[in-house]
């Protein structure tokens, strides 16, 4: 019976993963709704606190976007790229991972990427090491944000055990840097020089093509008003995160008569990190309109605030949908994969990367398989460690920031190969997610 019921699972992803967008979360209430009368079984609590999470922090980006601050911040990134256009595949991922790691989403990579693609035409050195790197590192910053869905979704399984922020930063971020600068070093001379490469030359023929590769596309950004403001207010709301997810003791308190514990405060009278995340966030998004020169109606049309509505649904349908099928079964899955894990814990982070490639969202893959991880007897701070295997969403070329990057690559080098699986975000992919797994590991043993 399990086995049916694991294939409408695998059949509703799969289904959902095609129609991209909602599509994940849509299949995943069909699959929810099949599970329940097909199967009899009972559903399990909604994802209700890492929904709420990434509509507080995606709304808090879009007024960032709104206001302008985004564009600074691109502004600037331009700037620095510019400047070392010998160092494109060096600074192009590390500019983007930084990026990603201080706004809490990939998004920002779509502003970041053209730049990357055009420093690198004009030094004539070759797009697709730059590219494939820069988005495997957007990826790798998500893990590493204290603001992203991701990490927050860390935290609401971990907390309880006694994780905090702190300790989740103090991991991922060295062991997601060593990935990345391990995943350009893979890259660094990979593939031809766009010099001597036969199909680039061929286009070079074509004096049209040849005219728009060449030709300078520097245009002079003119700011809003409120930009910098944004930015400064957006930072300060990270800020308060950071220091309010590390230190515990700084959250608010409530006891005597009258508490009552709830969704936002728990049983010993304090305020629950998630729902401060969600509170500090969507204040920043109020105070960036009320100060930075910019309008609710013009936040709610930024495209990053359409994002928001479709990882909340992708993430409300299939995390809803897996989490009731682990605990309807979870005696049958602890019982056949508990030996497993138990003899080879690493095998759990297979199991991370695998599903991640299913559901394309890593926020989804941690609510859904971390929870299963602490019930086969992993400790939280091999969780912690693991943490970076999540990003295998890159394994199928269908990834918006893949498919955006070989769009801006104009001379063809980064692509999506004859058998769709070798392409170019392939093999940075793997090493850069298996080194900061490694590097995760090494350093949750020696720090947590």
């Amino acid at each position: 019976m399990i086995l049916l019921q694991l294939a409408v699972l695998l059949a509703c992803i799969f289904i959902g993963a095609r129609m991209s967008g909602i599509g994940l979360g849509v299949m995943g209430m069909i699959g929810l709704l099949i599970l329940l009368f097909a199967f009899k079984m009972q559903p399990s609590d909604p994802p209700l606190e890492v929904m709420l999470i990434i509509l507080s922090v995606v709304t808090a980006a879009a007024a960032l976007q709104a206001a302008g601050g985004m564009d600074y911040l691109v502004n600037l990134a331009g700037k620095l790229l510019r400047s070392r256009p010998g160092q494109i595949t060096i600074l192009g991922p590390l500019v983007t991972y930084f990026f990603t790691l201080f706004a809490g989403t990939a998004h920002i990579s779509y502003s970041i990427l053209p730049i990357i693609a055009e420093v690198a035409i004009k030094k004539r050195i070759r797009p697709e090491r730059a590219l494939s790197m820069s988005v495997t590192a957007a990826h790798m910053g998500i893990t590493a944000s204290p603001v992203s869905a991701a990490s927050a979704a860390l935290l609401t399984v971990l907390a309880p055990a006694g994780i905090k922020l702190a300790d989740i930063l103090l991991i991922c971020i060295p062991s997601t840097i060593i990935g990345v600068i391990v995943g350009i070093l893979f890259v660094f001379k990979r593939g031809k020089e766009l010099n001597a490469d036969p199909e680039f030359l061929e286009k070079m023929k074509d004096p049209v093509f040849a005219n728009n590769v060449d030709a300078s596309n520097d245009t002079v950004l003119v700011l809003k008003e409120g930009a910098r403001s944004s930015v400064g207010i957006f930072a300060l709301a990270v800020i308060g995160v950071v220091l309010l997810g590390s230190f515990p003791s700084l959250l608010p308190s409530f006891s005597g008569e009258g508490f009552k514990p709830g969704f936002a405060v728990n049983a010993s009278g304090q305020v629950q990190i998630p729902s401060m995340i969600m509170m500090i966030m969507l204040a920043a998004a109020g105070f960036i309109i009320l100060f930075c020169k910019t309008t609710a109606a013009q936040v709610t049309k930024a495209s990053l605030f359409a994002s928001a509505g479709q990882a909340t649904i992708a993430v409300f349908g299939v995390v809803w949908m897996s989490s009731t099928f682990m605990n309807h079964n979870a005696e049958v899955i602890e019982n056949t994969l508990g030996s497993l894990v138990k003899a080879y814990p690493w095998s759990f982070a297979i199991a991370l990367f695998t599903l991640s490639i299913l559901l394309f969202s890593q926020a989804a893959t941690t609510k859904a398989l971390v929870p299963l991880g602490l019930s086969l007897g992993l400790s939280p701070a091999y969780l912690v460690g693991i943490f970076p295997a999540v990003n295998g969403h890159f394994f199928v070329p269908g990834y918006p920031t893949l498919l955006t990057a070989i769009q801006f690559d104009r001379t063809g080098t980064t692509r999506i190969g004859k058998y769709v699986l070798n392409h170019s975000f392939m093999l940075p992919g793997i090493v850069t997610t298996a080194a900061s797994v490694i590097a995760g590991l090494i350093l949750q043993s020696i720090l947590l």
